[in-house]
Parts: structure tokens; sequence; C-alpha cells
């Protein structure tokens, strides 16, 4: 059986944004609590820097430059949330290049799932803009790779970030290759993700909002997952599957206001576990946010688990349909018909 694996570099730990949320030590207190756990088994691989012509696929030449610049100079502040240093342009050339490895490492057989456990975070770097942590959208670099060098033609994105991944939604927006499904807080930073934002031209119905009141909690996170996207999923049937893993909806995070459990995590990743079997289409993970370091570390760890696996957890057989999952599927029914007949 292919090894699952775990993509990492120490440029993460290089990328010092100083007294911040998005430091170091997420990196340090995942590897620690991975260490107690023997790491689930996973190979480990080191990240290697992401090819330009890649990186190019998704942020322009000039942006690029700008971010190359910008760290060799000495780095700075971007934005009240987006600092930079000096090995900031290595730590975010890993990053990216960790999800686009891991996507190769998937689609050739030599993985069966995998994690790219890099910093910064990607999925608030719009094309040309950093903000919110984020450099490059080193999830939406990897779901691009998929279409162009491996020949994909349906790729799904699931981003469960507390935080809405705008990068992703509007570099996705106009195309049918890629479903990206954003479960997140709302109202909250960045402001965007409305459920009326449901992509453009010929990817009209294929990006789907579904912005969350705070509080809502594990039985909430793994009803939408297991009763609307799964059957999403199956009507769209991706050839591969891509999970922006940020912990931050976890109910000890101190930038948001949900109330997710390291079980909600692992619910979520045991219903993508089987989607993926079930499809017969690899699943892997990227890592976003997730800021109270207990909090992330376990639900991390959580999350492997299930991803590792040897066969994917079972369903809960309580797990009760939630009302907002009837309320994705009959919103979603007027573009995707199939789905009429899923709500109960």
């Amino acid at each position: 059986m292919a090894p699952a694996v775990y993509l990492s570099h120490p440029s993460s730990l290089l990328h010092d944004t100083g007294p911040h949320p998005e430091r170091a030590d997420r990196i340090t207190a995942i590897e620690h609590e991975l260490a107690r756990h023997d790491w689930f088994g996973m190979e480990r691989v080191e990240a290697p820097r992401v090819a330009e012509e890649t990186l190019a696929a998704v942020h322009p030449v000039r942006y690029i430059r700008a971010i190359d610049e910008l760290c060799a100079s000495g780095g700075g502040a971007i934005d009240a949330d987006t600092v930079v240093v000096e090995a900031s342009y290595e730590a975010a050339l890993r990053a990216a290049g960790g999800a686009v490895r891991l996507v190769d490492l998937l689609l050739s057989g030599e993985a069966r799932t995998g994690f790219s456990a890099l910093r910064p975070p990607g999925h608030h770097a719009e094309a040309a803009r950093a903000m919110g942590f984020c450099l490059f959208d080193n999830v939406a670099v990897a779901a691009q790779h998929a279409l162009d060098a491996h020949g994909l033609e349906r790729v799904l994105v699931v981003d469960w970030d507390v935080h809405h991944g705008n990068g992703t939604n509007d570099i996705f927006h106009a195309t049918d290759r890629v479903l990206f499904v954003s479960l997140h807080q709302a109202p909250l930073y960045p402001g965007t993700g409305p459920a009326g934002d449901v992509g453009s031209g010929a990817g009209t119905g294929y990006t789907v909002n579904v912005p969350l009141q705070a509080g809502g909690g594990d039985a909430l996170y793994a009803s939408l997952l297991e009763h609307a996207v799964a059957p999403l999923a199956r009507t769209y049937a991706p050839q591969l599957i891509l999970v922006s893993a940020g912990f931050d909806a976890h109910r000890d995070d101190p930038l948001a206001g949900m109330a997710l459990s390291e079980a909600g995590f692992a619910a979520m990743t045991g219903t993508l576990r089987r989607l993926g079997a079930e499809l017969g289409v690899p699943l892997g993970g990227v890592l976003e946010g997730g800021y109270a370091l207990g909090a992330l570390a376990a639900s991390t760890a959580a999350t492997l688990a299930a991803l590792t696996a040897p066969e994917p957890p079972a369903a809960d057989p309580g797990l009760a349909v939630a009302p907002a999952s009837n309320a994705l599927l009959e919103r979603l029914s007027a573009r995707w018909p199939a789905l009429a007949a899923q709500t109960r």
C-alpha cells in the first residue's frame, strides 16, 4: 500500500512574523503533537520550491517579483495583517511547492493521502495581492497544477477554514474545472463569500459559499459535509479532492467565534475519506489557519488520524440532518437538479 505523506520544510520556521497570530510556533506545536503519535505512520517529505512557471499559472510574474524584491530588501508590512522578512520568500515558495508536490504524489499513486503543513498559509492571497497572512495561494496553485500538468478536468476544493478563502474563490470564479466549496463564519474577515456569490461565466454554480453564524459546532459542520457537500461532490465527480484545512473554527481559537472541537474536524475528514474511496479519487490537505496552539495541534492530529487510517472511518449513523444542510441542498438544486431529491 502506498504511504500517507507529510510535507514540510524548515523554511516555515524562518518566516518570522514577530508577535503575530500566524507565527512559527504553529508548526512547532503541530509537529510536537504528531511526534507523540509517531506521525501516524506518515512518510515525511521535504517540500521543494515551486517552479516559477507553476506559480505563474496563478500569480502574475510581476507580482511574484514584487514579493521577492520586498523580501530581499529586508521585508516589511504588506498590510496591517501581512508581514514578511528576508526569509519569507523562500518559505512561501516552499509552501506552494509542498502543496504541488503533494498533488504529484497523490496523482502518481506514490501516496494514498497526504498533508502539506507549511506556512505562510495561502487561501486569502489573490492573484496579484497578498493579504490575510498569505502571499501565494498554495491550494490554488496545487489545483491549477493538477489541471495543467496532470490533465485533470475536475478538482474539488473544500475550504473549512473559519475565514472565507477569497483568493481561491476569485482565482477559480469563472471556471467549471474547479468546484470551490467554502464553509466560513460570517460576518468575519475578509467580508467576502456571501451565499449569492456562485461564480461567473462558465464557472456559474461552481463556487459554493456557505456563510455560517457564529457558534456552529461539530454537528452542524459534520452534517453539512455529510449531507450536502458530499452529495454535491458525487454529482460533480471530481478527480481530486483538496482541503484548505484551517483549524480556526475551533471553539478555542482567538480570531473567530465558531465552536468546533477536534472531533468535528475528524468527522469532516472522515466524510471526505469515504467520498474519495467511493469515487476512487485521492484526497490531500493543505494547512491554512488555526491560532490557538493547543487546539491547532490537537485538531491537526485528529484530522491526520482520520486521513491516514487504513480504511475510511465509518459514518455516524446518528448524525442528524441539520436544517442548514437541507437549506444548502435546496439552494444548490437550482443549478444542480440532481440534489433536489437529497433533501430530508
